[in-house]
């Protein structure tokens, strides 16, 4: 069977003062008027029932969760007891999920990712599906086309054309999988027409992912057992909390997909887009006749090319303005130049190093 991997736990430091330790961006209504998170788990309705979606997040952040995805039993909802990267969160969450179905197969999405189509998304998944299903050792992800030179995703190159018909899509083998380049080199992947960004969309088997972790990172695999093979009893917060912690932080690409053989990119037929900053919200709100994007109550007075960010019982106005970012929260106001918004993660470095955690 089918079944939905939300991973929820990301920080989103980029969208600081509206993003924070207790109010990730999935949370927030970045793109729309609902959050991050409850777009990403309704992509799936219709496709994979409630009880077979599985939202990994982080325990500072269980009680909204739940409070966001009212219909997504209990169960369902694991909260990480500290940061570990997407290898240790997504092999906990096949384990889980083999427990009851040994054949399961997994669609693993990240819950920060904004998709327009529905009915476009529903039909790559299948597609991915049926591919896994006639060879169960394959691993599926999902590129984008490009269409600028993006320095702030990775990249996919493709190798040769696998042959299949199970959908509309073209299915590569993976050639290489390249880091988040510099300027130049994303203008060279872009010129060259056979590299995608790399979505970070996954549909495998379970248990073939599982086997992966197992060979190439042994002692996460080892930790994540114990966790399993003490879920659901009196020892479970304790085993959890101390083997997860234990564990080296990784990415699921840097454990297993860069060394594997059976790797394959399907070219995705949906758009989609990265909400990674600030910028991104610009591009899914829109501009007016300005150019600029506008949340909340606004008064703007030669105000062009900027993104204002409040709300509607807090007026922000803002006279001679060009190309800069207001974020206004109750307790923190963010004013910068929208070409360093880069830099707003050195914000919050020094928060930290200040020891003002209460605008974390």
């Amino acid at each position: 069977m089918l079944h939905g991997i939300v991973m929820a736990g990301g920080s989103g430091t980029r969208f600081w003062p509206a993003s924070r330790v207790t109010l990730p961006k999935q949370l927030l209504p970045l793109a729309g008027p609902t959050t991050l998170l409850e777009d990403t788990v309704g992509r799936l309705a219709g496709l994979i029932p409630n009880n077979r979606i599985l939202v990994v997040s982080s325990s500072r952040i269980d009680r909204q969760v739940r409070e966001q995805l009212p219909h997504i039993p209990a169960e369902n909802i694991v909260g990480e007891p500290c940061k570990r990267d997407t290898a240790p969160c997504i092999g906990l969450a096949a384990m889980l999920v083999t427990r009851n179905d040994p054949d399961a197969t997994m669609v693993v999405m990240p819950s920060d990712h904004v998709i327009a189509s529905q009915e476009e998304f529903q039909s790559a998944i299948r597609q991915a599906q049926a591919i896994v299903d006639e060879s169960p050792t394959r691993f599926v992800t999902f590129g984008i086309k490009p269409t600028y030179p993006a320095e702030t995703f990775g990249y996919i190159e493709c190798g040769r054309v696998i042959s299949q018909g199970h959908g509309p899509s073209t299915v590569h083998a993976v050639a290489t999988f390249k880091e988040k380049p510099p300027a130049d080199i994303a203008a060279a992947y872009l010129a060259a027409g056979h590299f995608l960004w790399n979505a970070g969309i996954f549909v495998w088997r379970a248990h073939t992912i599982l086997e992966a972790l197992k060979q190439n990172q042994p002692d996460c695999h080892q930790r994540l057992t114990r966790i399993v093979d003490a879920w659901e009893t009196p020892h479970q917060s304790q085993v959890f909390s101390e083997e997860f912690a234990a564990m080296k932080g990784i990415s699921i690409d840097y454990a297993v997909l860069e060394n594997a053989r059976n790797v394959v990119v399907m070219n995705a037929p949906f758009s989609w887009d990265d909400l990674g900053g600030w910028s991104a919200v610009a591009r899914q709100r829109g501009t007016d006749n300005e150019g600029n994007t506008i949340v909340g109550k606004h008064l703007g007075i030669n105000t062009v090319h900027t993104i204002i960010h409040s709300n509607e019982d807090h007026l922000v106005v803002t006279m001679g303005l060009e190309g800069m970012l207001v974020v206004h929260t109750p307790d923190a106001t963010l004013v910068a130049d929208r070409n360093h918004e880069e830099a707003i993660r050195r914000v919050v470095a020094e928060l930290e190093n200040r020891g003002w955690s209460e605008f974390l």
